[in-house]
This record gives C-alpha cells, sequence and structure tokens, in this order.
C-alpha cells in the first residue's frame, strides 16, 4: 500500500510507482494531509464526491482545504481554501470544472476548478447542509439541512422552491431518484414522499413498515435505475423498497457484530443494466461490508476495528471507493482488486495429486485433514532423524482424544508433535493455529463495550512513557491497554502491561479484538498468581523458578547468591516483558509456538532455561549493571537450544519443585462476555486507587495553586513589564520634551531672524512703493497734459475740417454759378447763330446760302459736339478734383500723387474745336465766334484749374499738419 502526505503542497503526484492492490485490501493509495508547521499535526477530511466520469474526485479537510485528485492523470490540486470546514460537496454538475460544497456557516458555494475562482454564493439555509443532491441532468440540486431543504436553479443559482415542516419532524435526506425527474424526500418519522421535480406535486407516500420490524430510516440508497430504495437505521435490519410497486418486498438481517448502519451505497455494474445487486452497508464498527441483495451473501468488505471507515463513496462507473477513515486519512480502493476473488472462474475438475519431494517437508505439506477413521501424517524423510521419532510417538498417541481436540478440526497433539518436529509452526498458518491453541472466542460486543469506553485516564499521556514512533500502534496499544485497564482494575495500576502487551500489539495491530483476547488469556493462564503479591512481583513464581534453578543448576545460583543477585533481576525481567527484549522477532515468534502449545508453566521452564543455556557469561559477571544490562538486552544465544532444554527441565523436574503442580490448566476465554479476573489482593488494589485519586486529587490541587501562583507570578512579571515600559515611555518623553523644546528654541530664533528679515524686506518695499507711487503720479499728470493737449488738437482739426467743408461747399457753389453762367452764354450765342443764319439768308444767294446754312449747320452741329464734350471734359475732370480732395481730405496721410503732371498734356486730352473742323471751310465770322468762344472756354477752365490747385494746396496743408501730430489723431 502506498501511503501520500500532501504537506504544504499545491500540486503533485498522487503516487509515484504504479499502484498494485492487493487482492486482501484493494487498497490503491492512503492520502494523509499533515502540516509541516512548528507544531505539526493532521489535517481531517471531511467530505469527498467523485464526479460525473469517476476518475476524478474532491475531497475538503476540517480547515477548508479542497484538492481535487485525478485518480486517471495521478495528479492531485488544491483548487480553494475556504477557511471553514466543509460539510457537503458536489461535483456531478452540468459544467465539468464546477463543483458546490457546503461550508460551516451555513452558505452554499460554487467554484471553479480550472479558475479556482468563485463562480456564486447562495443563502438561505440557518442549520448546516448535511447532503447536496445534484439532478441527473446537473440543471438543478437539493440542498437539506435539519430543518429544510431548498431547490436551486444551477444555470441562475436562484432558489426555486423551499421545503418547510414542522420542528417536530426532522428531515432525515432529500434527494433526486436517478435518471429521472422524482424527488424523495425522507422524514425522521419514518415517512417517505416522492414529488414531481417541476411541479412538486406529490406522486406517492410509501406505507409504513411492518411493526415486527420496525426501525428509524437514517440512511438510504437507491439503484441506477431508481426501481429499489434500501433503507437502514440502528439496527442490524436492512429494508428493500420496491419502488414500482410501492412495497417492501426484502428484509436482510446483517451479521450480529452490526449494530447499526451509517451508511448505505450500491455498487454499479456496466453489465447490470443499473439494476444494481451489490450493495455496501457501512456499520458502526467502521467496516463497510458489500453484500448481493439477492442471494444475501457477504461479498467482501473494506475497513477494520483499528482502521475504521467514517465515510465512503462510490465511483459512478464502479471502479473506485473513497473512504475517508476514522483518523482522518483518505483511502481509495480497487473495487477490480476487492472483487478478484469472487470474480474468479470455477476450478477445474480434474486435480492432479503430486508426490511429497524426498529431501524436505515444507511449511505447505503441513496441512492437516481429519477423517473420522484415522490420521493423515507426513511422509518420513530419510534426512531427519526428528521426523522418524516423531513419527513413532504419532503411532503410540491418543490422537483422537476429546482434551486435544481443537477448534477448525485441529488436533492439539498432533500440533506438538509437528512443532518438535520443526521446531516452529508456518508463518503462513501460525496466527491460525494460535487462535485455535488459544481457543479465542472472539467476543465483538463485549470487546466493543470495552472500546466504546475510550481511553483509559492512566494511558492518556501513554506516549511520554513510551515514545514509538509509529502513531497507528501507539494508538492501538492506549486502545488495548485501555480496555484491559476496563475490564480489570488491576491492570490500570499495572506498571509492567505495556512491555507485556507491546510485542502482541505489534504483532496483531490489525486485529485488535484478537489482540485483545490473546493478551488477556496469556494473562489469565501463563501469568496465574502474577499478582498475589501486587504491587510487588510474584514472590510465589519467582520462587518456583528459583528452586527450579537450584536443583539443575547449584553453580549459577550460588554465583547469583554471591553477588546478591535476586530472581528480580535474572527472572522476573524476562517475564515482565515475555522476553521481547532479549530475542529478535523470528526468535520470540517460534518461542511462543511452543508456549502456546504447552502447559502454563512452560513459560517459567523457559526463564530457567535461558539462565541456563546462558551460564557461560552470567559466570563471567560480578557487576550488578552487568547483570542488568545482560537480561534487558538482545545475547548470542541459540533459540532452538533453549527450547531443547525447556523440554528436557519439563521431563527431568521433580514433581514437589514441578511448577505444572502448581499451576492449572489451560482454560480459554468464555464466549460471549470475558470472564472476570480477580486473582488480586483487592484492599491493596483499592487501597491504591484511592491514594492513586488522593495523589491525583493533590496534584490537580498543587496544579491549580501552582497555575495560581504561576498566574501571580505572571501579573507581578506583566506588572512589572508594564511599569518598565511605562518608566521607559517616560524617560523617552522626558527626552521627547527636552528635543522639542530646543526644537521650539531654535525654531523660535529662527522666527526672530525672519522677523528681522522680514522688517527690513519691508522697509525696501514701503521705499520703492514710495517710488513707484511718486513715478505713477508723474505718469498721470503727464497723461492729463497730454490727453488735454490732444483734446485741444483735436477741436483744432475740428474746426480745420469745418472750414474745408466751408471752402469746398464754396467752391463748388462758385463752380456750379460758372457752367450756370456758360451754359446761358451758350445758349444766347446760339440763338445769336439762328438769327444770323436767318439775316445771311436773305442777302446771299439762295445756293450760297443753301451752302452756308449747310456749313453753318455742320460747324453748329461740330460745335455743339466741342461743347458738349467740353462740358463732360470739365464734370469729369471737376469729379476726379472733388474725389481727390475729398480722399485727401479723409487720408491725409498718404503721399500726394500729381494730378496734373502737364496742363498741356492734360488740356491735350481735352477735345478742341479746332481739331473737329477744318478752318478753311468755316465762314469768316463764325470762325471768329468760335475762336472767341475757345478762348472764354479756356479762361474760365484755367481759372477753375487754378482753383481746384488752391484748394488742393490747403487740403494738403492741413493733411501734413495732422500727420505731424499723430499721437493726438489716436487720441
Amino acid at each position: 500500500m502506498q501511503s501520500t502526505d500532501l504537506g504544504n503542497k499545491e500540486s503533485g503526484k498522487i503516487w509515484h510507482r504504479k499502484p498494485s492492490p492487493a487482492t486482501r485490501d484493494g487498497i490503491i493509495v492512503n492520502i494523509i494531509h499533515n502540516t509541516s508547521d512548528y507544531h505539526p499535526k493532521v489535517l481531517r477530511f471531511l467530505n469527498v464526491a467523485f464526479d460525473g466520469t469517476g476518475d476524478c474526485l474532491i475531497a475538503g479537510d476540517h480547515q477548508g482545504n479542497i484538492y481535487v485528485f485525478d485518480l486517471y492523470g495521478n495528479r492531485f490540486n488544491l483548487v480553494q481554501r475556504t477557511a471553514q470546514a466543509c460539510t457537503a460537496l458536489a461535483f456531478n454538475l452540468r459544467r465539468k470544472s464546477e463543483f458546490l460544497v457546503a461550508l460551516a456557516d451555513y452558505s452554499i458555494k460554487c467554484f471553479d476548478t480550472v479558475t479556482k475562482e468563485l463562480v456564486s454564493w447562495m443563502r438561505g439555509h440557518e442549520s448546516s447542509v448535511f447532503s447536496i443532491s445534484v439532478h441527473a441532468s446537473g440543471k438543478y440540486a437539493i440542498t437539506t439541512s435539519s430543518d429544510t431543504a431548498q431547490l436551486w436553479d444551477l444555470d441562475t443559482f436562484q432558489r426555486k422552491r423551499k421545503l418547510n415542516i414542522r420542528q417536530s419532524v426532522g428531515i432525515q435526506k432529500v434527494f433526486f431518484l436517478p435518471l429521472s425527474n422524482t424527488i424523495l424526500s425522507c422524514f425522521k418519522d419514518n415517512s417517505i414522499f416522492a414529488w414531481e421535480c417541476d411541479t412538486l406535486f406529490c406522486k406517492y407516500q410509501l406505507p409504513a413498515p411492518p411493526e415486527s420490524s420496525s426501525i428509524l430510516y437514517k440512511v438510504f440508497a437507491v439503484t441506477r435505475d431508481g426501481r429499489i430504495l434500501a433503507a437502514g437505521g440502528k439496527s442490524n435490519h436492512l429494508h428493500l423498497w420496491c419502488l414500482e410497486t410501492r412495497q417492501l418486498f426484502r428484509i436482510i438481517q446483517m451479521p450480529t457484530k452490526v449494530r447499526a448502519i451509517r451508511h448505505l451505497e450500491f455498487l454499479p455494474d456496466s453489465f447490470d443494466a443499473g439494476s444494481n445487486q451489490v450493495l455496501g452497508v457501512l456499520s458502526q464498527d467502521g467496516i463497510m461490508r458489500f453484500i448481493n441483495i439477492q442471494t444475501c451473501k457477504l461479498l467482501f468488505e473494506i475497513g477494520s476495528l483499528d482502521e475504521g471507515i467514517s465515510s465512503s463513496v462510490i465511483s459512478p462507473h464502479g471502479r473506485y471507493i473513497a473512504s475517508i477513515m476514522e483518523n482522518g486519512s483518505l483511502n481509495i480502493y480497487s473495487v477490480q482488486a476487492l472483487t478478484q476473488e469472487i470474480n474468479k472462474p470455477p476450478l477445474p475438475l480434474v486435480k492432479v495429486i503430486e508426490d511429497l519431494p524426498k529431501n524436505k517437508l515444507s511449511s505447505s505439506d503441513l496441512k492437516m485433514k481429519v477423517t473420522s477413521g484415522r490420521v493423515q501424517q507426513p511422509a518420513k524423510s530419510r534426512g531427519s532423524k526428528i521426523q522418524t521419532r516423531i513419527l513413532k510417538q504419532d503411532l503410540t498417541g491418543d490422537f483422537e482424544s476429546k482434551k486435544n481436540e481443537l477448534p477448525d478440526g485441529l488436533n492439539k497433539k498432533c500440533l506438538q508433535i509437528l512443532l518438535k518436529g520443526y521446531g516452529e509452526y508456518p508463518t503462513k498458518y501460525r496466527m491460525f493455529i494460535w487462535r485455535s491453541l488459544l481457543q479465542l472466542p472472539e467476543n465483538h460486543t463485549a470487546f466493543s463495550s470495552l472500546i466504546d469506553k475510550g481511553t483509559h485516564v492512566t494511558f492518556l499521556n501513554l506516549q511520554k512513557k513510551y515514545p514509538i514512533k509509529s502513531r497507528k500502534l501507539l494508538r492501538v496499544l492506549q486502545r488495548t491497554l485501555s480496555a484491559l485497564a476496563h475490564w480489570s482494575v488491576i491492570f490500570s495500576d499495572t506498571p509492567y502491561l505495556p512491555l507485556l502487551a507491546f510485542p502482541f500489539v505489534k504483532l496483531f495491530q490489525n486485529n485488535q479484538l484478537i489482540c485483545f483476547e490473546v493478551i488477556a488469556t496469556l494473562i489469565i493462564n501463563w501469568c496465574q498468581h502474577w499478582f498475589e503479591y501486587f504491587p510487588n512481583p510474584p514472590i510465589n513464581i519467582l520462587s518456583m523458578i528459583e528452586n527450579v534453578l537450584a536443583f539443575h543448576d547449584k553453580e549459577l545460583l550460588q554465583h547469583f547468591i554471591d553477588h546478591d543477585i535476586t530472581s528480580q533481576l535474572y527472572a522476573w525481567p524476562l517475564l515482565e516483558t515475555v522476553f521481547s527484549e532479549v530475542l529478535t522477532r523470528e526468535e520470540w515468534l517460534k518461542l511462543f509456538d511452543n508456549i502456546f502449545s504447552n502447559h502454563p508453566s512452560f513459560l517459567l521452564m523457559t526463564v530457567v532455561a535461558y539462565n541456563i543455556c546462558s551460564r557461560v557469561p552470567l559466570l563471567n559477571c560480578n557487576l550488578k549493571d552487568d547483570f542488568e544490562f545482560f537480561f534487558h538486552h538482545r545475547n548470542n544465544l541459540d533459540i532452538n537450544v533453549v527450547i531443547r532444554q525447556v523440554y528436557h527441565l519439563m521431563e527431568t523436574t521433580p514433581t514437589d519443585i514441578h511448577p505444572d503442580s502448581m499451576l492449572n490448566v489451560f482454560v480459554a476465554l468464555t464466549k460471549g462476555q470475558y470472564p472476570v479476573f480477580n486473582q488480586y489482593p483487592k484492599f491493596i488494589v483499592d487501597y491504591q486507587t484511592q491514594e492513586r485519586e488522593r495523589i491525583r486529587n493533590d496534584e490537580l490541587d498543587y496544579l491549580r495553586e501552582r497555575q495560581t501562583v504561576e498566574d501571580m507570578q505572571a501579573e507581578v512579571d506583566q506588572q512589572r513589564v508594564e511599569d518598565e515600559a511605562w518608566y521607559q515611555k517616560q524617560e523617552l518623553l522626558r527626552k521627547a520634551e527636552e528635543t522639542r523644546r530646543e526644537m521650539l528654541l531654535q525654531e523660535e530664533e529662527k522666527i526672530i531672524q525672519q522677523r528681522q528679515r522680514l522688517a527690513a524686506v519691508k522697509r525696501e518695499l514701503k521705499v520703492k512703493e514710495m517710488h513707484l507711487q511718486d513715478a505713477a503720479r508723474r505718469r498721470f499728470l503727464k497723461l492729463q497734459q497730454d490727453q488735454q493737449e490732444m483734446e485741444l488738437r483735436r477741436l483744432d482739426d475740428e474746426i480745420g475740417r469745418k472750414d474745408l467743408t466751408e471752402n469746398q461747399a464754396a467752391v463748388a457753389k462758385e463752380m456750379r454759378a460758372d457752367a450756370d453762367a456758360y451754359r446761358r452764354k451758350v445758349d444766347l450765342e446760339e440763338h445769336m447763330f439762328h438769327k444770323l443764319i436767318e439775316a445771311g439768308e436773305t442777302q446771299s444767294q439762295k445756293t450760297q446760302k443753301w451752302k452756308e446754312a449747310e456749313g453753318k449747320e455742320f460747324c453748329l452741329r461740330s460745335a455743339k459736339k466741342a461743347s458738349a464734350l467740353s462740358d463732360a471734359s470739365r464734370k469729369w475732370f471737376l469729379k476726379q478734383e472733388i474725389n481727390a480732395a475729398v480722399e485727401h481730405a479723409e487720408n491725409p496721410c498718404h503721399k500726394e500723387e500729381p494730378r496734373f503732371q502737364n496742363e498741356q498734356e492734360d488740356s491735350s486730352c481735352l477735345p478742341r474745336t479746332s481739331h473737329l473742323n477744318d478752318s478753311s471751310e468755316m465762314h469768316p465770322s463764325t470762325q471768329i465766334s468760335l475762336n472767341r468762344r475757345a478762348v472764354e472756354w479756356d479762361t474760365t477752365e484755367q481759372n477753375l484749374i487754378q482753383k481746384v490747385r488752391n484748394l488742393r494746396q490747403r487740403l494738403t496743408a492741413q493733411a501734413r499738419h495732422r500727420c505731424q501730430t499723430p499721437h493726438l489723431l489716436a487720441a
């Protein structure tokens, strides 16, 4: 069996070599969780659950650590630390990586094993949740506590329904039937109801069980097809219900060892179509028995009395069984290994008888089959004289004597003959032969009652006196010694009892019942009269040994007497340890093969034989320490020689000193109840018990007083520490105050210096401020003076602009008057011209007149055109000059462009009357009139040009004056 300690690891391998579970226990691996802190402790697993595939499981311990174990991939991982104990687990949800865990604070949480994050947090229970049932689809879940059951939607993690009941009727379990939509609710009054999941409509109620076999149901299990319900409780009866017919169809009675059933679960099978036939039954003794519900046969079992099972879960495909043991560890079982013997093919019909080997008999050849006529004996071997002698003894012995008959078809006389021939029993059958020789009753009920009383107060601190490395061995030794102390009070005061019991506890550590009964049988038979002089060693027994030693080796006894070595030194250490200190395991087993096969006096003779066979080294010892060392340590001694010497002493010792005459013959333990053991001075034991109780009370009083003194001393020390701390604090405060006072003085000096610097700075700032105010005042006065000057200039400019406007208006008026006069003059001349034409017409010839009239008309038209052109030119010129003057007045800073660069050019641009006609063609008077008119026009034009020039010069002067004072214009 492999064992894995999780320790502080968060991940790793479950096993480090390929598991090969044995058929007898089927354990693949044993998983424990020990902390490696300063105070190491075991973290107990509380719950375990498989996922839908059956190859992966989760387990939670009492500190809230949740591990995932991948049995297919051989890995484990720590997926969550909830910091509180989990009360239920579920790992078969729709999303394969999610699982539900019910915690000690009555809440249910959903975590993801991959991301290790919290998926949801569900609250609503007011007591601890002990069961989580998930629907076959993985969509719904039912959580059950003692007072309510709640239906949850795992898609939204919202509560759909809540089952409320009266306080007088508690809930045992509420769960989904496999592969169906039915909810089964089981209550503490044995009522069982079936409900429809969607509508919560009550489908049916199972009838009450018969009164002849009425039990209070506590645990339930359903087959995979949902047809059979198994129910059990505090009884060894199992009820099987058919849910289709709703009738109780079978009652199975478990063995008498079973007094209560703690858990039920069907073992799935891939070939039974869900109609499971094998039911696992976990009883109060920690053993889970698997039975066939049809044949009612016990198939196999897991767990034992010393390694009990607390709870178990079977994987959905039926390959693994995960069991939480009573010691808090987790065992993974292989169902295939457990059922290997069951599924073996039938034995062949043809069997072959083989001859025995000629040289030596093996241990397998020692099987004896008892028949009604004669005893079958092993064949004689030529190479063994001892075998020949044994066979001769067999011929003369009475093997069918009733006193030699043993249970299981064995014969004590025959076993003794075989033991003398081979020196020991076969290792394979030794425990079986011992149980037959000692005729152990195997009183499970009586032993359970002793175990149920718990650890005896005497052995609570056994590990301090006997520090055993193996915790399991220490626990078994503690339980066995406590059972012996509860059986008889003398054993609670026997100081050597752990030494006497330890070799048997180590040998039978996997079966505490057999261990207890072997030790009890040893005490009753081979420890007769040991307690008559209690609490002293058995003087009477030691006297028997001394008498036999005096008869067979006086020299050795005299040597002991000469060196003041009593039987309490050379005999009692061997008896109280039953030779376990001076012999190896194989030697000790061989010795007790002979002790259990002979009279109880054989043990005392063994002490004498051991001393006689060791006489040479003992005679060489002269110091008491050497003798003590010799009888407490292993020595170079052949145990076969010692055993032969014991048989010799048994045959040659006289009857008057032979121990068998003073010891009773073997008496087996009674069946059903163990016999009362009172072979001790009761008054001494009672007195010692009273004294021990008094001493214990005195010790408790002393401890209380010492605790009080320690508390007072602790208070004094605490007060002293507090006082010292207070004084130190005061000293620190004083030093801190002085430091701060010095700091304050330094700060004050700095402040004074800063104030002085600040005053100087203020003075400087005051002077600067006065200078600035004076400058500002001067600037303000200058600004006011400039503003006044600018105002004056503005008024001058305004006056100039008004004069210019008046001059422009006068010039324009004068030009308009000139134009009007000129227009009137032209009209007068035209009128005069017409009159002249009319006068000329009377004086000249008609033809000439016509020609002259045509010429005058032509000239007149030409003059009109010239006059019109001249008027247009004057208007254009005046308009240009006026616009230029206005523009120049508005933009006085612009440079004046010359308008009249060449008066002749400008005048040439104007149309002339002389250019329009030829003088030769005109009449002389007309020519004179036209010339005079042209001269008048030129004169008028020259006057207008001169006026415009004067106006331009005046405007230019004003503009230059304004350009010289730009700040006034800006103001």
